[in-house]
């Protein structure tokens, strides 16, 4: 988890999914709230190609932090805020 979150990108993407009504319009397809935000809205938010936020994305869902749903042809990714709580726990029970 913590090589997940090493990287200033990934950190960003966190953020804007913990608000996603808040830092991404609304989506043709998927449900900000429901479902998460398209891979293609995070790519253009970050300023990056869609196989570079996908990557980033992958890291973040590979590490637990996101979830990825799949809706059509698009996946959609939102935090996973089970393991996020988890985490946050296991830092302050160590500090």
């Amino acid at each position: 988890m913590f090589r997940a979150l090493a990287q200033e990108k990934r950190l960003q993407v966190l953020s804007w999914l913990k608000a996603p009504a808040a830092h991404f319009p609304p989506q043709v397809d998927g449900d900000l709230i429901r479902d998460g935000v398209c891979v293609l809205r995070i790519a253009e938010k970050l300023g990056v190609k869609q196989p570079t936020a996908t990557r980033h994305l992958q890291i973040l869902a590979d590490a637990g932090l996101v979830t990825a749903t799949r809706i059509g042809k698009w996946t959609f990714f939102k935090r996973n805020e089970t393991a996020i709580g988890r985490l946050k726990s296991e830092l302050i029970e160590k500090m």
